[in-house]
């Protein structure tokens, strides 16, 4: 339950900041990366061949996420492109079903 308060209140705060900050032209959004292939998760999810398959059932795309996936998101937010993008939380999870 505190996990799922903390997201819901980086959600407002991410719309409020971009109120404050854009006048500046400063943009402020939030990106939910979903299971990603990294370090942190290393411990369970390559436990074994189920619990991978298990995590990729779970994305829209049927695989598990990887650190560039997201970090493509983060490159389209910060460059020229994404300039009119603020205020928003990006679903990164490959549609997570969960």
């Amino acid at each position: 339950m505190a996990y799922a308060m903390t997201k819901s209140a980086l959600d407002v705060f991410t719309r409020d900041l971009s109120k404050v900050l854009g006048p500046r032209g400063i943009t402020v959004n939030s990106v939910a990366p979903g299971i990603i292939d990294t370090d942190v998760n290393a411990d369970w999810l390559r436990a074994d061949d189920a619990a991978w398959a298990g995590a990729a059932a779970l994305s829209a795309l049927g695989r598990v996420g990887t650190p560039a996936d997201v970090a493509d998101v983060v490159a389209f937010l910060v460059s020229d492109d994404g300039r009119w993008v603020t205020g928003a939380w990006l679903d990164a999870t490959g549609g997570s079903l969960t």
